[in-house]
C-alpha cells in the first residue's frame, strides 16, 4: 500500500523492505506470489484503475532485477493458469486484493481461492496485521505459514520498547488519526519515562480541556478518553506554544501564540519554537525513542519546522530510535534523515496496537499455526 501518482510509486519504502525476503524465496526456486492492498477501492468513489497495482511491476522489477508477471485479478481461472506457467525463481504479482469484498470481511471462501493459489504463506504485511482480513488472517488456515523477513524484524524491534525497555523511555505521538491514537495515550503513559504530543492529537486534547478555543469539539467518544488522561502528569508534555494560521481568511500568513491565545478562526498547524526546544532536551536526555506521526502539516514549508526539527533531533540522538506510520516515514524521508534511525516501522497503527499490548490478529494466526 504505497503512494502512487501518474502510474508511478512516490515513496517505495515499504516495497524496499519486502525485497530480501522475495529475493531469498526466488534463489530458493520457489515460485513466488506476491498479495497486496492499495487503498479502498470497494468504498471510493474515484474509478478502479485508481487502484491498480500494475504501476508497482516496474518497481519490483527494477529492485529485484527480474522480470515480474502481473494478473489482472488475485483469483480465478486465469489467475491459476498464469501460476501453473510460472518458473521455478520467477515471480508474479496478483491484483489488488481489495477488490474484493471478501478480503475485507476475512472471508473464508475467499482466503481458500487465494491459497488454493500456493503451497506456503508468508506474512510481510505488518502494517495490516491489526487487521483481521483474508490474506492475512484467514489463509493461515488452510497453508503452512511463517513471517518473513521484515516481519521478524519488525516483532523483535518493538520488543525493545515493552521488554524490560532502556530507560528514559520517551515516545512522540502526533498525526491526525485522533480518535485510533487517543486510545493508546493512557497506556502509553503508563509505560514510558516521557509523552510528548504535537500534530491533531495534542490540539485537540489542548480543545477538550479548555486550554485551546480552537474548534471543533472532539466527539463523544474521543472526550471520554481524554477525561481518562492524566494531564497532570510530568511525564506528558503538550505544546506551550503553535503556529497557526486563519481558517476562514484568503490571507496566509502564520504566527506564534501560546494554545490558550490563539482566535476560534485561527488553526493551529505545527508546535512552536518553545516546544521544539522543549522536546529536544527531552530527546537528547532518551535512550529510547518511539514516534509515530508528524508534528505539523509538514507537507507545507511554513507548518514543517516542528516535524523537521524533531526529526533531526531525534536522528541525531545516541539513543536508539524507532518510529512508524506512513506519514512518519514520508516526513523522515523528506528531511533525509529516515536512514538515520534505527528501526523505521512500515506500520502505523499495527505498531501502536502492539507498543499498547494489542494482539495482532495476523501475528497470532501465525503464532497459532506454528
Amino acid at each position: 500500500n504505497v503512494g502512487i501518482e501518474d502510474e508511478e510509486v512516490i515513496d517505495a519504502f515499504r516495497i524496499e523492505k519486502t525485497i530480501p525476503t522475495l529475493r531469498y524465496l526466488t534463489e530458493q526456486g520457489a515460485k513466488v506470489l506476491v498479495m497486496s492492498h492499495l487503498g479502498r477501492p470497494l468504498r471510493s468513489e474515484k474509478s478502479k484503475f485508481s487502484f491498480t497495482l500494475q504501476p508497482l511491476v516496474s518497481k519490483l522489477e527494477e529492485l529485484l532485477e527480474q522480470e515480474v508477471a502481473f494478473t489482472e485479478d488475485c483469483v480465478g481461472s486465469e489467475v491459476e493458469e498464469k501460476v501453473k506457467d510460472l518458473d521455478s525463481g520467477q515471480l508474479m504479482l496478483l491484483e489488488n486484493v481489495r477488490f474484493h469484498e471478501g478480503e475485507r470481511e476475512n472471508d473464508k471462501e475467499f482466503a481458500k481461492r487465494l491459497t488454493s493459489l500456493a503451497d506456503i504463506y508468508v506474512n510481510e504485511a505488518f502494517g495490516v496485521s491489526h487487521r483481521a482480513h483474508a490474506s492475512v488472517e484467514a489463509v493461515t488456515d488452510y497453508l503452512p505459514s511463517y513471517p518473513g523477513f521484515l516481519l521478524e524484524s519488525e516483532i523483535k524491534n518493538l520488543k525493545k520498547v515493552i521488554e524490560d525497555p532502556e530507560r528514559p523511555l520517551s515516545m512522540i505521538i502526533g498525526g491526525s488519526k485522533v480518535k485510533t491514537k487517543v486510545k493508546a495515550l493512557s497506556p502509553l503513559l503508563k509505560q514510558v519515562d516521557h509523552l510528548m504530543l504535537g500534530g491533531m492529537i495534542a490540539n485537540t486534547i489542548l480543545r477538550a480541556k479548555g486550554i485551546s478555543i480552537n474548534k471543533p469539539l472532539p466527539k463523544e467518544e474521543v472526550a471520554q478518553e481524554i477525561d481518562e488522561l492524566d494531564l497532570t502528569s510530568n511525564k506528558l508534555h503538550l505544546p506551550v506554544d503553535v503556529v497557526v494560521s486563519p481558517t476562514e481568511s484568503g490571507d496566509i500568513y502564520t504566527k506564534k501564540a501560546a494554545p490558550g491565545k490563539i482566535k476560534k478562526k485561527e488553526k493551529i498547524l505545527d508546535i512552536g519554537s518553545e516546544t521544539i526546544e522543549m522536546f529536544r532536551e527531552v530527546i537528547n536526555d532518551s535512550a529510547l525513542i518511539v514516534w509515530n506521526g508528524p508534528l505539523g502539516v509538514f507537507e507545507e514549508e511554513e507548518f514543517a519546522q516542528g516535524t523537521k526539527q524533531i526529526g533531526e533531533a531525534v536522528a541525531e540522538s545516541d539513543a536508539y530510535t524507532i518510529a512508524g506510520g506512513g506519514d512518519t516515514s514520508a516526513a523522515l524521508a523528506k528531511f533525509n534523515v529516515r536512514e538515520s534511525l534505527d528501526h523505521v516501522s512500515v506500520g502505523g497503527g499495527a505498531m501502536l496496537d502492539f507498543l499498547t499490548g494489542k494482539e495482532l490478529p495476523a501475528i497470532k494466526a501465525l503464532n497459532s499455526n506454528d
